[in-house]
């Protein structure tokens, strides 16, 4: 594995990103997938598996009509190595973007499979907790965002049919995903805060 320090994949992040946004939702999802690597027996490859995170939505931004396919040179350019990019590339396996194209990148390493299966669910989970007078997923039940994610008009952007794709990849009931990524979030909660108030 060709690894990109973590302080060389923020700028590169910060390069193309300047939505607070974006931003958080990039912080998000690479707590939630460090969170995931120790959960899961791939401890030694928390940092890693953070910085696919960290990267993971790098052309969003600029080109959201080529997300996942301007991603490759923008990494490239920043030195990241072609199994970030192949990582970075998979989260949008199966899904067709604004010019029509239909992405066939496959999540291949169970860090791809949890990548697809989390990115849009987090962002669920945030505009969940967001309702919540705490604000906070700490205090959030699986019931409460079973009923959330059930409402169709409910942050309607995160396509519940990714996440079910995700949970099915990974072999997974779509419950078991929705448990583990609440306590992820809840565990991360506090970090992820330092972080963006930095």
């Amino acid at each position: 594995m060709e690894a990109i320090s973590r302080e060389d994949a923020l700028a590169l992040l910060k390069k193309y990103n300047k939505d607070p946004f974006h931003l958080q939702h990039a912080f998000t999802v690479e707590a939630v997938m460090k969170w995931f690597a120790k959960e899961m027996g791939y401890g030694d490859d928390a940092d890693y598996w953070g910085i696919v995170g960290l990267l993971h939505d790098i052309d969003f931004e600029l080109y959201p009509t080529e997300h996942c396919i301007k991603a490759p040179e923008l990494l490239r350019e920043g030195g990241v190595g072609e199994d970030i990019i192949h990582a970075v590339v998979s989260h949008g396996y199966g899904i067709t973007i604004g010019n029509g194209t239909t992405l066939d990148t496959k999540p291949e390493h169970t860090m791809e499979k949890v990548l697809f299966a989390v990115d849009e669910l987090t962002g669920l989970i945030g505009a969940a907790a967001l309702m919540r007078p705490s604000k906070s997923t700490k205090d959030m039940e699986l019931k409460s965002l079973k009923k959330k994610y059930k409402s169709k008009g409910f942050a309607a952007g995160c396509s519940r049919e990714v996440i079910e794709r995700g949970a099915e990849q990974l072999g997974w009931e779509l419950d078991k995903l929705l448990t583990l990524t609440l306590q992820a979030m809840a565990a991360t909660e506090d970090e992820l805060r330092r972080e963006i108030e930095n």
